[in-house]
């Protein structure tokens, strides 16, 4: 599989540039725009997962092993754990986001009856994969509910309750923004709050974080080294970013308030990552300083992590839905929130036991990349390179998210 994802990786590369050469000046205006700030929040929120929170602490030793992990050798764990989620693989967020607001459109790919099948597939498999994501690491982070190996009935019940949450939510598209913004203040708070404990701790200034935040600049110089997989676990990463971009790409669209093509793949790339990078070294400090998270900054992270879950969830079964008009409006809401809920938990312990792997997910987006490039050549080649800009009844009006169902 490694011959297809570096193949998908080459792709999305050449036709990013390909979009900024022909419609880099381009407006980009989603059905439902907000301003930028808002479009941010919900880009970043949506498009990531307890991952961001949960992973960097258990993963900065095994990148600093080099005699497991030579292939690690050419820069530091900081800036590895950054490679791995920051700066050039939010390109995929802004092909996908590009594309759905601008070309798809035109070209309604997407609304074939087999690409809609296998795109919900792809969906729901990362609902459930991400709800996983939480329940696999809720040992780790919570060791006073157990044995802080395996997992007990009150992780699945924390997971349950998550599932529960996010469900409800994405009954309403004006949730959107409360969880998007609420999120991303609580994510702010949580560094503040893990700076100012690693100065009270060990009186760590300005000095020492600046240092250490200083070490993500090697990415930087060694970015190149980060297109193609550097072993089966950032193959793993990979295979993962490409599983979420067409529902983010499809999600954020709607959003877009106005920006022009580069613009948007400048705000892409930078705020997010600025954000993943001022996180990854307040928690790259305390590893390599040996300050101890356990117990209420745990639990703060969970919180957060939490949170993470739901707007992403939320955003995500709200996509779904939509494509397969299972709607509150179609079933009512007590058939919708059961059949969601029932339909997440399953496939949760199935992503649990072993049955459903991610990279299997990303596979199919990728083969729907190449699917969809085929299609216009053959179909749609004259509309799409007519394009001038965004659909014509896509107006600026910051006030449509609010009456939004």
């Amino acid at each position: 599989m490694t011959a297809l994802l570096s193949a998908g990786i080459l792709f999305t590369f050449a036709a990013i540039v390909l979009v900024l050469y022909k419609w880099g000046n381009v407006r980009c205006i989603g059905v439902t725009p907000v301003r930028t700030f808002t479009f941010i929040a919900i880009l970043f929120t949506s498009g990531l997962d307890v991952g961001l929170i949960m992973f960097p602490l258990t993963e900065f030793a095994g990148y600093a092993d080099l005699a497991t992990n030579a292939e690690y050798a050419f820069t530091n764990p900081l800036a590895i754990e950054f490679g791995f989620w920051g700066f050039l693989i939010w390109g995929f967020y802004f092909l996908t986001c590009f594309y759905f607001c601008v070309i798809e459109p035109r070209v309604g790919f997407f609304e074939l009856p087999l690409v809609k099948l296998v795109n919900n597939i792809v969906i729901i498999g990362t609902c459930a994969f991400t709800a996983y994501l939480l329940l696999s690491n809720l040992p780790w982070y919570l060791p006073e509910l157990g044995d802080g190996e395996s997992l007990v009935a009150g992780f699945y019940l924390i997971v349950f309750a998550v599932i529960a949450a996010s469900v409800y939510s994405s009954t309403s598209l004006r949730y959107v923004r409360i969880l998007s913004l609420g999120t991303s203040w609580l994510f702010i708070g949580l560094i503040a709050l893990m700076w100012a404990g690693a100065f009270l701790t060990d009186g760590s200034g300005i000095g020492e974080f600046v240092s250490t935040f200083a070490l993500v600049g090697d990415y930087f110089g060694n970015i190149h080294r980060f297109v193609l997989p550097l072993n089966d676990y950032h193959e793993f990463y990979l295979y993962w970013w490409f599983s979420w971009s067409i529902m983010i790409g499809q999600f954020t669209a709607r959003f877009v308030g106005g920006l022009r093509a580069w613009q948007l793949l400048a705000a892409m790339l930078a705020f997010p990552s600025l954000a993943i990078a001022t996180w990854f070294s307040v928690l790259y400090y305390y590893h390599v300083n040996d300050l101890a998270t356990a117990g209420f900054y745990n639990w703060a992270m969970v919180v957060v992590g939490i949170t993470m879950v739901i707007n992403s969830l939320d955003s995500l079964i709200r996509l779904y839905t939509d494509n397969l008009k299972l709607t509150v409006s179609r079933l009512g809401k007590t058939r919708y929130l059961l059949g969601n809920l029932t339909a997440m938990c399953v496939l949760t312990l199935l992503f649990q036991f072993g049955s459903l792997q991610i990279q299997w997910v990303g596979a199919l987006v990728i083969g729907l990349f190449f699917a969809c490039f085929g299609y216009i050549l053959v179909k749609k080649f004259d509309q799409v390179r007519s394009i001038d800009g965004s659909p014509a009844e896509n107006r600026i009006d910051f006030s449509k998210i609010k009456w939004a169902n």
